[in-house]
């Protein structure tokens, strides 16, 4: 377990992340908890003594690393940005995402989109995963499903996926 204190940030014109709040993960640290790792992988621990686990450690170049911090984590820290946190992780080697019953039932009727979808990297089969369940109503839920479903009988990764829809709105 890594234990360091640091500040929130949050990124001004940053394309997609514009705005986000997050905390930043230097290399040196990144080694501490996965060494010779460039890539993203999950971190689990306490955020001033709220309990995380499967939080994603994304990468920024030059071996650094953002955790970034959702809404109802900043609200549960009672910080935003420029508060300082004391932060206490490790890798999570035990987190994985289940494939929810409701994609899968539909993947029945698409084998070949499932096929795809088995085909993709864990990582990214995890950013559709995620996605779909961090949908607040079981309207925007099952809208999701029927997205991912599509992008894969179209063989598009997530971010493919989420540009059309832009252009679609």
């Amino acid at each position: 377990m890594v234990t360091f204190s640091t500040i929130i940030l949050q990124f001004a014109e940053q394309g997609e992340k514009t705005g986000w709040q997050y905390i930043e993960i230097s290399a040196d640290i990144a080694q501490q908890l996965k060494p010779g790792t460039k890539k993203s992988f999950r971190v689990k621990g306490m955020l001033d003594g709220l309990a995380i686990n499967g939080v994603a450690l994304l990468p920024m170049g030059g071996g650094n690393f953002i955790i970034p911090l959702k809404a109802d984590t900043r609200k549960a820290l009672h910080k935003n940005c420029g508060a300082m946190l004391q932060v206490s992780i490790e890798e999570d080697k035990d987190f994985k995402i289940a494939l929810p019953d409701d994609l899968a039932d539909c993947f029945e009727f698409e084998p070949e989109a499932f096929a795809f979808f088995n085909q993709m990297p864990k990582s990214h089969r995890e950013y559709f995963i995620k996605w779909i369940n961090d949908a607040k109503t079981n309207e925007t839920r099952n809208k999701r499903i029927i997205n991912t479903v599509n992008a894969m009988l179209r063989k598009w990764d997530y971010g493919q996926m989420i540009r059309a829809m832009k252009k679609d709105r």
